[in-house]
């Protein structure tokens, strides 16, 4: 039977790379839950973990692809915003830059790797666990970022995380297993938690209660995105 390992942030996927057979990446405000939205609306999302702008405007010009701008841009079609992507076209191709979801989705390159959410933890547990084959599964919740670029857990990470161990049902190590009994405790106060919360409270602050909700949507969606050939889709 196979069981389920967690750690945080990009060094947590490279820890867990040589020895699991499928890996989740868990950034629920907001890019995990910007894949979900795009992924079940038929695009494909390119995550680029990387703080340059100009270099994210080549890559999508050399992918023929979209390019995403900061949350809340009116310069660009799409940002990173879940709200902003509620319009994407089936067939759009999408460079997602990111310094948490997209950077640790590129950290991990030998196995399988999805993105999951509250929306999808579901279907991701599900694929996920077709995918790892009976060898152990890594869920990694993202964090944030402190000013001096130190990681900061996020308690809406840690929840999601949880959330997936919680449907995958399979045994874990203690981080795996606290995670999952974080979810456990939050679900019945999963809204008021979320939206209160340090990054919650930054995004309705800054006039972007939306994305927290989409965000809240538990198993809403049936989309679990696997990257294949350095993009998101179904």
């Amino acid at each position: 039977m196979s069981l389920v390992v967690c750690e945080w942030g990009a060094e947590g996927a490279r820890k867990f790379e040589a020895s699991v057979g499928a890996m989740v990446v868990v950034d629920v405000l907001s890019f995990s839950t910007c894949v979900d939205i795009a992924a079940v609306r038929g695009a494909v999302v390119y995550p680029f973990g990387f703080h340059d702008r100009s270099a994210a405007i080549e890559a999508a010009k050399e992918l023929g692809a979209e390019v995403a701008g900061p949350r809340g841009s009116d310069d660009y079609p799409y940002n990173l915003s879940p709200t902003s992507l509620l319009s994407i076209t089936k067939g759009t191709r999408l460079v997602l830059p990111s310094p948490n979801g997209s950077a640790i989705s590129v950290a991990a390159r030998s196995v399988p790797v999805l993105t999951g959410c509250l929306r999808n933890a579901r279907a991701v547990a599900g694929r996920v666990a077709q995918l790892a084959q009976g060898r152990p599964i890594a869920v990694i919740p993202a964090g944030e970022r402190w000013p001096d670029g130190g990681l900061r857990p996020a308690v809406e990470d840690l929840i999601g995380a949880g959330a997936i161990i919680d449907e995958l049902g399979l045994p874990c190590t203690p981080e795996a297993e606290i995670a999952r009994q974080a979810f456990c405790g939050a679900r019945s106060n999963l809204a008021h938690l979320l939206r209160t919360c340090v990054s919650g409270t930054e995004l309705i602050d800054r006039g972007f209660p939306q994305d927290v909700e989409l965000a809240l949507d538990w198993n809403a969606s049936a989309a679990a995105p696997l990257l294949i050939d350095g993009a998101y889709a179904m």
